[in-house]
């Protein structure tokens, strides 16, 4: 739950209120009823009103700037990992992975023993 005097911004419209998408406002209320599908009352400056509008249509101004933060580190990344050639950073940015072997693994040989506690634990799983 969002605080008295939070900054937000709005992202949607989802009850199609002709809501200021992409202005930002305060929340001034909650609004308990619970027979509404409004969550907060917010404050507009820029149309000058108050709007209710339900949690979904509205995010906090900082989680928005660090996801943009986020977004503009990556396109950096990839911007220098193309200009240098790096492969390795390219794909770490673009899977989050880094692939230190590209042999597959070869698997083991088991003994009788391992083999049935293997599949003993599995069966009692």
């Amino acid at each position: 739950m969002l605080k008295l005097g939070q900054k937000v911004i709005i992202i949607g419209d989802s009850y199609e209120q002709n809501l200021p998408v992409g202005s930002y406002g305060y929340i001034i209320a909650y609004d308990r009823n619970a027979d509404n599908a409004f969550d907060y009352v917010v404050r507009v400056p820029s149309a000058n009103k108050h709007v209710y509008v339900p949690s979904s249509d509205i995010e906090l101004e900082d989680t928005l700037l660090a996801l943009e933060a986020d977004r503009v580190e990556k396109e950096a990344l990839i911007d220098f990992a193309l200009a240098t050639h790096n492969e390795e950073l390219f794909r770490w940015v673009m899977n989050g992975e880094v692939e230190d072997n590209p042999l597959p693994e070869q698997p083991q040989a088991l003994t009788g023993d391992e083999f049935v506690r293997q599949i003993n634990l599995k069966a009692w799983i």
